[in-house]
């Protein structure tokens, strides 16, 4: 695994990759290209992709039938988390309330799924005491 995760930024075209590794568990390149709409990728794109993620420590290996299949190393959680902070760091002075205030002012949160937030706060809460 890469020894500073934390210092690399994914491209987007890297992301996709870790998408489809994390949506659909181990995956030959060809299959890869297969989940790509059309106009897809060449091949050779996507496997240099590939092994710039395996090269970073985000993507391994196994040699199945003369070929490697890849699986993501990196877990789906510690980019969401990562990605999160950094956008409330970046975009919101460091606050998760800035944050859902925008998303409430924006209309893209209803008042039930606020009251459903509070709520499991409130469970989490309890729950840790």
């Amino acid at each position: 695994m890469a020894k500073s995760r934390e210092k690399i930024v994914l491209t987007e075209k890297e992301e996709e990759i870790m998408k489809l590794l994390w949506q659909h568990g181990p995956l030959h390149v060809r299959e890869m290209v297969e989940f790509y709409d059309e106009p897809r990728p060449h091949f050779n794109t996507v496997s240099t992709i590939v092994r710039i993620l395996e090269q970073k420590g985000y993507v391994g290996h196994e040699s199945v039938g003369g070929s490697y299949r890849y699986h993501a190393v990196a877990r789906m959680e510690d980019f969401r988390r990562r990605s999160f902070g950094k956008l409330i760091r970046n975009y919101f002075g460091n606050s998760y309330l800035g944050a859902v205030s925008s998303l409430v002012a924006d209309e893209k949160i209803s008042v039930e799924e606020l009251k459903e937030l509070i709520a499991k706060v409130e469970n989490s809460n309890k729950s840790s005491n």
